[in-house]
């Protein structure tokens, strides 16, 4: 039993093991003194819970116990989306083509048996899989079940980038008026003009909105950790507003740790959310390519056609390097005319 920081969020976190399996529990405290205490608190308290026991043998390891393991720590943290579509079929797939061995026994050759098997299938599918079992396996270092991760000696194939996909207001219009539930249409909306991803939007509590000032914090909360792990400041504009007064008088008892968008009284399922969208994207009869993160595509979009700064771009998408901005450098058409002009 141990206490640590990690980036995923500012209180300590204590883990601790159950029948041999490492579990996390925060102590919701960045004081080390007050973690200190949680944590001889939890030994007396938890009479369910066994002292550290030794690891299990490297040898019996294997990749499964892995993954139940990685996936018992992980969910607190992620979102369900996540999860089930980059995780668990990262996993899946792995185990189907190397087989359920020992973790010690994985080598960069698997590794790359692994992404020549796959990439011809799905070259863009492959790299996000390589992503998610790279920063597994670094995790399983951590944990001292291996001494180096095999994914980190390995290089992917480039991939072509291609232009993000991004909707006009126009199209969105349209991607409203086919859509029927109104917290649907207000979430949409609420994406469209802040660029938020979908677990953050659905993770927004009102203690994050200022209205008065109109200003919305992205933020980390003992629930939610956002992709770069940084907080970002977003402005509400007149459209923003309205949506969010709209939903003001459905939570005058709220709570700071109330969630903006509901359905009902439950928090809305992101997967529910994705699918509901793509559904009003095909009554639209748009580009079948357009999915609910083209909504965030559209916010950076419409500002840079509009001469807004790449650099602000950056913050108010809270991208860490610029360079994940300058895919939307090329919408600066009248910049690309200028310079051949010259010629």
């Amino acid at each position: 039993m141990f206490l640590s920081l990690t980036k995923k969020s500012p209180f300590y976190q204590l883990t601790y093991e159950v029948n041999g399996k490492r579990t996390t529990v925060s102590t919701k405290t960045k004081d080390p003194e007050e973690a200190k205490n949680f944590m001889q608190n939890f030994q007396i308290k938890s009479n369910s819970i066994k002292q550290i026991k030794e690891e299990p043998p490297k040898d019996l390891f294997t990749l499964s116990k892995f993954k139940g393991e990685y996936l018992d720590y992980i969910k607190p943290t992620h979102s369900i989306n996540y999860i089930n579509h980059s995780i668990i079929p990262a996993f899946k797939i792995f185990i189907d083509i190397i087989r359920d061995v020992p973790l010690k026994d994985i080598s960069s050759r698997q590794v790359d048996k692994f992404i020549t098997s796959h990439f011809s299938k799905s070259k863009y599918a492959t790299a996000l899989y390589f992503r998610t079992l790279k920063g597994a396996f670094s995790k399983a270092v951590v944990w001292n079940y291996i001494d180096l991760n095999p994914f980190k000696k390995v290089k992917l194939p480039k991939i072509p980038k291609a232009f993000p996909t991004f909707i006009t207001p126009p199209e969105f219009q349209l991607i409203v008026n086919n859509t029927k539930k109104e917290v649907l249409i207000d979430l949409f909306t609420f994406a469209f003009y802040t660029g938020m991803r979908l677990s953050e939007i659905t993770n927004l509590k009102w203690a994050a909105v200022d209205l008065q000032n109109k200003m919305i914090t992205v933020q980390n909360t003992d629930t939610f950790t956002t992709k770069s792990k940084k907080e970002r400041m977003i402005p509400i504009n007149e459209k923003l507003f309205n949506v969010l007064v709209k939903h003001l008088p459905k939570v005058l008892n709220m709570k700071k740790d109330d969630l903006v968008f509901t359905l009902g009284s439950s928090k809305l399922n992101e997967d529910f959310v994705s699918k509901q969208f793509k559904k009003a994207v095909r009554k639209s009869k748009l580009n079948d390519k357009i999915h609910f993160h083209s909504l965030r595509h559209s916010f950076a979009s419409n500002l840079v056609q509009k001469d807004v700064s790449l650099y602000i771009v950056k913050e108010l998408l809270g991208h860490e390097d610029l360079k994940t901005t300058q895919i939307y450098s090329h919408l600066k058409s009248e910049n690309l005319h200028n310079a051949v002009n010259l010629l």
